[in-house]
């Protein structure tokens, strides 16, 4: 990377990094660009250079936390080399990812409201800039391209695990209800082996 491109890269960073913050501290609706601006000590002409408006800024931050979560979570994984399984690895990086999330609430408020399967499909897949690479999206088809199973709809069955993941685990993670993540867990991961089990073509 070239020291102009460096530069881009990290106030496209520090805008983000700020914007995080103002969002958690202050909430979406009372944080304005100005404020983001100033917090990342950029011209405010700047901020357009990278991003259309606020929501736009949040929708790129919101894919380049999740995408965080999700590679680290994706590293792991690849340390185990054991794991072959299609459905065993989807099921190491939920686990993984709800760890994470419990060690910072603060991702839980950014991401599990906003992270829908539409959010998960076109902007993962396809969100310019360097945050993504490789896709959510294409990491899980790559997968899915070497499971034991053939799946029906299987964006279908994605869609159900998301949800499924999102709507259990941001009660459950914030506040303990209605039982605390490890009382969650081994009852969530039958559900979804269920959903896999569901969505197997015979």
């Amino acid at each position: 990377m070239s020291k102009v491109e460096n530069n881009k890269e990290q106030k496209r960073n520090s805008l983000l990094d700020s914007a995080f913050t103002l969002f958690i501290d202050n909430g979406f609706s009372k944080t304005s660009i100005a404020d983001i601006v100033k917090k990342a000590g950029v011209a405010k002409g700047t901020f357009y250079l990278y991003f259309k408006d606020k929501y736009d800024i949040r929708n790129h931050l919101i894919s380049h936390k999740a995408n965080q979560v999700f590679q680290a979570a994706c590293a792991e994984l690849a340390k185990h080399e054991e794991i072959k399984d299609f459905e065993e690895q989807v099921l190491f990086i939920i686990n993984n990812i709800l760890d994470q999330f419990a060690g910072n609430h603060n991702l839980v408020l950014l991401i599990s409201k906003h992270l829908s399967w539409g959010f998960f499909k076109d902007f993962l897949s396809a969100a310019p800039g360097k945050d993504i690479l490789p896709s959510i999206y294409e990491t899980y088809e790559a997968m899915l391209a070497h499971a034991a199973h053939t799946y029906r709809t299987p964006d279908i069955m994605m869609y159900m695990i998301l949800e499924l993941v999102s709507g259990t685990s941001y009660n459950t993670i914030l506040y303990e209800q209605p039982v605390p993540l490890n009382q969650i867990k081994k009852p969530l991961y039958e559900i979804i082996k269920g959903i896999f089990i569901q969505y197997r073509e015979s």
